[in-house]
């Protein structure tokens, strides 16, 4: 099936939903998604941040879709056109559908362990506005304790429901959903349960917020201050294929490993990478691992800033130049002050 999106054509698989082909083309026109998850059945069309335009619907039937869809729940047809970043109607709707997911969202970014690798800022950045209509209280929620590793805010929560999908499919019980609702809809457990099963530290990875966060790193660094290293140890709860997070020689957490759009990425035999708790949050000796080598960080993440890749090579070009007497070309990435 071919299907155009913003002037680029692809051939896709029966099926594919509009998102999955945009991410196939990749760059700047794959729209943003906030509840979608690949590796997650059933997620997805909650958030509406994927939101596009479908000029027309199939080469059979030209006529375009009457409003904007979100295109992680909208199949492709053969001779599909959509438009994303170049429609001005769908960045308008985008820009009001974040300005919604802010409404109640507190703006407690310098003090969450979730800022520098939080999908919301980049999402509020790139597609919000500058300014909030909004004048009323934001909701509050009482807190409540679901355990001893993940700590819970609910009021930077935006019901993307990952967590709970997360749950739902790869443990054995489920202790926590959506409770109420309309605005005072709330993640919480049943009557105060703890959760403590096995792979419940996955929803902190998928969580696109801060609002489910590693108690054993709270407040211990900023993320842009830690050293990614791709590490592996034999496990037989899960692939025990991770991410340690340095500073120094100490590991202060241990993640999945993340692909270019946020989500677990998959391990060499093409199963999600999730991890159990016991890697997760009883392994943080270097002992405990066969370490692989630095993580590939996204030159535009805010981590790359003191990944020490750039740093080694920045060091490395201003010696030479102390030496040399001539320009230190420090490279691309966000090392480089003239970068725009």
């Amino acid at each position: 099936m071919l299907v155009t999106i913003d002037d680029q054509t692809i051939d896709v698989p029966p099926g594919t939903t509009i998102l999955q082909a945009a991410r196939m083309i990749g760059g700047d026109i794959v729209p943003p998604a906030m509840c979608y998850y690949s590796k997650l059945k059933t997620s997805g069309g909650y958030c509406r941040t994927c939101i596009v335009k479908v000029e027309q619907g199939s080469a059979k039937d030209p006529r375009p879709m009457p409003k904007p869809v979100a295109s992680c729940r909208t199949t492709v047809m053969d001779g599909m056109v959509v438009r994303n970043i170049t429609s001005p109607e769908v960045l308008e709707a985008r820009a009001g559908v974040v300005e919604f997911l802010l409404l109640n969202h507190p703006l407690d970014c310098p003090v969450c362990d979730q800022a520098g690798e939080c999908h919301l800022q980049d999402l509020g950045y790139e597609n919000g506005k500058l300014h909030t209509r909004y004048e009323f209280e934001r909701r509050e929620f009482e807190k409540i304790d679901i355990g001893d590793h993940i700590k819970l805010h609910m009021t930077r929560c935006i019901l993307c429901y990952r967590c709970v999908k997360v749950a739902d499919q790869l443990t054995d019980h489920r202790l926590h959903g959506v409770m109420n609702r309309g605005d005072v809809s709330e993640i919480s457990t049943y009557i105060q349960n703890a959760i403590m099963n096995d792979m419940s530290g996955n929803m902190i990875d998928v969580c696109p917020v801060g609002a489910l966060t590693d108690k054993t790193f709270r407040f211990k660094s900023r993320v842009w201050y830690t050293n990614p290293v791709d590490a592996h140890r034999e496990c037989s709860k899960c692939c025990g294929q991770v991410r340690l997070w340095y500073q120094g020689d100490e590991i202060l957490r241990v993640t999945a490993r993340k692909d270019n759009y946020g989500e677990v990425a998959d391990t060499p035999d093409g199963k999600a990478g999730w991890i159990c708790n016991e890697c997760r949050f009883e392994k943080k000796k270097t002992g405990d691992w066969v370490i692989e080598g630095p993580a590939k960080v996204n030159e535009h993440s805010v981590i790359s800033t003191n990944h020490y890749l750039n740093t080694i090579k920045t060091q490395t070009n201003i010696q030479s130049a102390i030496l040399n007497g001539v320009k230190a070309d420090l490279g691309e990435g966000a090392l480089n002050p003239n970068n725009q």
